[in-house]
């Protein structure tokens, strides 16, 4: 039996037309791509058989210029409950797609060689935004330490020169998990304002943070940061909704969004479809209770998952994750032969993200998905020690 009722069983999970589930060979268990296996909140299933059950589908009518006025009440409603930040609404733009408003605002406040900072390792369509626009990828590198992974100290400063423009930010951080404390956002924000650098600040993690750890968004420590920083976010993560396609853009100022709007008109950016707003907007202001569930279940996993790895495989050296249900793991003790990715799908039939995809020098390094039941959970780490101890032989 399932121990939680949000848990699908592997039958269901395979039957699936997502990527997750579809891109492997049916005796590959995937652990990569940042999907859950879990059935939604009941209010966004509700929400969606309500419109399949009206026939819903035309274009919607919720209020504000461009139909998702009640999208925009609902995050600013989310943000003041959640992390007390107080919004102007006029300052939101509604978008389908976070990896499109990283394209848009590097296209919007850099030009062809200039510098965009990025935390290494990195969500690869970070890398992406910035190489094929043409920009420099200055990369600011997390170091493990004994408490974690850090930047660092005094190596931002040393990084950017004259031609530098934006530091793209991820908070919580992906694939390491880490939650950035006060101290650290505050030193990233007093070097923007010293350097004149844009902040875009990807806070899609922020409803997954374990334990005493908390999500400060960078752009609630100073109006003077605030100004400088645009906060893209959505639903779709902390509730398992990414292909319905909606979220935010939150200008810090309105300087910035007419900054923006100079070199993207809002028609350009496009909007969420029906779908992606409704369904948002019963996650924000409904879908709280099945949320805490999954991160009692996701807490549970990540402290067995750490667990099982240091007792069957020590040899993977790894930190446990602050926040995500993402854990970044280094295979370099292992003396694997190749690539750790191609190691353990060839060898343990476990499907993980490339080291490799996050950083240039990552190829000993894998992404571990642990957002699964307990079941399939065990039988990847069962899988991963079994190879590795066939390789050692």
């Amino acid at each position: 039996m399932l121990s939680n009722s949000f848990e699908l069983p592997i039958d269901v999970l395979r039957q699936r037309k997502n990527v997750k589930w579809g891109k492997y060979a049916a005796d590959v268990l995937p652990a990569w791509v940042a999907e859950m296996d879990f059935a939604v909140a009941h209010p966004i299933q509700r929400t969606m058989e309500r419109m399949v059950a009206d026939h819903d589908y035309g274009y919607p009518d919720r209020g504000g210029n461009h139909g998702d006025g009640t999208l925009v009440e609902a995050f600013a409603n989310r943000m003041k409950t959640r992390f007390g930040w107080e919004i102007d609404p006029t300052l939101v733009q509604p978008l389908g797609d976070l990896v499109q408003g990283t394209f848009s605002t590097i296209l919007a406040f850099t030009e062809p060689g200039d510098g965009v900072v990025l935390q290494l390792p990195a969500y690869p369509p970070f890398h992406d935004a910035i190489n094929s626009t043409g920009r420099r990828l200055l990369p600011y590198r997390l170091h493990s330490g004994p408490s974690g992974w850090k930047h660092e100290p005094g190596a931002l400063e040393k990084l950017i020169d004259p031609s530098t423009k934006v530091f793209l930010l991820c908070n919580p951080q992906n694939p390491t998990g880490r939650v950035f404390d006060h101290a650290e956002l505050a030193e990233i924000g007093r070097i923007a304002i010293e350097r004149d650098l844009i902040i875009l600040s990807d806070e899609i993690h922020a409803d997954l943070v374990y334990g005493a750890n908390k999500h400060i968004p960078i752009a609630t420590l100073s109006p003077e940061i605030a100004a400088r920083t645009i906060t893209i976010t959505s639903a779709t993560k902390g509730f398992n909704i990414p292909g319905l396609r909606c979220g935010v853009m939150l200008f810090g100022s309105a300087e910035l969004r007419a900054r923006f709007h100079g070199r993207f008109p809002a028609r350009v950016i496009g909007s969420p479809g029906i779908t992606g707003i409704d369904t948002t907007v019963a996650a924000w202001n409904h879908g709280q209770g099945w949320l805490d569930a999954v991160l009692e279940h996701l807490d549970a996993n990540r402290q067995r998952m750490h667990a099982a790895l240091k007792s069957e495989i020590p040899g993977i050296r790894s930190h446990m994750p602050e926040a995500t249900y993402l854990s970044w793991l280094d295979c370099s003790a292992l003396g694997l032969p190749g690539a750790a990715v191609d190691f353990f799908h060839d060898r343990a039939k476990v499907a993980f993200s490339p080291g490799e995809a996050f950083d240039p020098d990552g190829r000993n390094f894998v992404r571990f998905n642990f957002a699964t039941s307990t079941r399939i959970l065990d039988q990847i780490v069962g899988r991963m020690a079994e190879a590795v101890r066939s390789n050692a032989r």
